[in-house]
């Protein structure tokens, strides 16, 4: 199965959505809305923003590895 480099984050505090790219060799722990600019942190037990917010996972859940 090819791994998904695209998710689209949804904002839990405003409903904002945007397509992102998602890092191939690094996790990432913090995002900012573009619209409300609340920084996101993942949810316990989540990797990274992908995990939480996101429409796919990061690559490497994708791929059944550890995360960061």
């Amino acid at each position: 199965m090819k791994t998904i480099l695209k998710s689209e984050i949804t904002c839990p505090n405003c409903g904002h959505k945007k397509v992102e790219d998602m890092p191939t060799n690094a996790c990432q722990f913090f995002y900012e809305c573009e619209n409300c600019k609340k920084v996101l942190k993942p949810n316990e037990g989540d990797c990274c923003v992908y995990c939480s917010y996101g429409t796919v996972a990061c690559p490497p859940i994708q791929e059944n590895k550890s995360c960061c």
